[in-house]
């Protein structure tokens, strides 16, 4: 069974607490860890920030420069299959690039604190865009998943990614119309987790392409075999292992969380 749970805080709040208990030898050891903590989450922000930026460019911009059929008949990604698909799916397709594109991109500006701290309305503002990008995305998503080019693996991969993608949005909707702050940021992070899988499964593709190099047989790398294979693996590859980074990055930081606990 899961339930929800309140974690102790591990940041500042928590070791001021503890340091003012149990005195300035215990502070003194416990500021390096501390400084070490924060360039870690500021280089890990900066890469979840340059890593979207890149992806956003890479797989959003040709969409916005070129026609589906251009694109397809130059095979870019997977504009072939969708190129092929009724009209309705290719509108559901530029949707979700577009929305998920321009998710991708704001999420990180919503983590940043002393943003958030200088610029509050704009935080606002740009929270509320974020999540009507995401709402957006992921409908469209759900319209796309049964037409993708994975078979039944993408179409319940990538449904339930959508549908996830929705209720964590709608969760921290909710939460910050309460007022609840922390559950608000805990529900913000394993929603931009989600849409994180953009980047996730264009690393994940390549990774699984080059894993698969030494079981080539005796007629050479067969790659279109290759990235199928790759690619039937990436609908839940792409997002599951990010939501368990943000649970445990939840935890971490005494965010409401959830665990798994057995029944009395």
């Amino acid at each position: 069974m899961v339930e929800p749970v309140e974690t102790t805080p591990s940041g500042r709040g928590g070791f001021d607490r503890l340091n003012h208990r149990q005195g300035p030898e215990l502070n003194h050891r416990r500021g390096p860890e501390l400084n070490h903590r924060r360039i870690g989450a500021r280089i890990g922000w900066a890469w979840v920030l340059l890593s979207a930026l890149g992806i956003a460019g890479f797989a959003v911009v040709p969409y916005l420069t070129a026609s589906l059929a251009a694109l397809g008949e130059a095979q870019s990604g997977l504009a072939p299959h969708y190129a092929a698909q009724p009209a309705f799916v290719q509108a559901a397709l530029y949707v979700h690039a577009i929305g998920g594109g321009l998710a991708l991109i704001v999420g990180p500006l919503q983590f940043w604190k002393g943003f958030r701290d200088r610029a509050p309305r704009v935080h606002r503002w740009l929270g509320r865009t974020y999540l009507v990008s995401v709402a957006l995305a992921a409908a469209a998503g759900l319209v796309m998943a049964p037409f993708n080019s994975a078979g039944f693996v993408g179409f319940f991969g990538f449904g339930a990614l959508a549908v996830l993608w929705l209720v964590s949005g709608w969760r921290a909707y909710r939460a910050i119309r309460r007022r609840d702050v922390p559950a608000h940021r805990a529900w913000m992070m394993r929603n931009y987790a989600l849409t994180y899988s953009a980047v996730m499964l264009r690393i994940w593709l390549p990774l699984l392409l080059v894993l698969q190099i030494p079981f080539a047989g005796a007629g050479g790398f067969d790659f279109e075999a290759a990235f199928a294979n790759a690619y039937a693996a990436v609908p839940f590859l792409c997002w599951l292992p990010n939501l368990v980074v943000a649970e445990w990055l939840i935890r971490r930081r005494g965010l409401p969380s959830y665990r798994v606990v057995r029944p009395a």
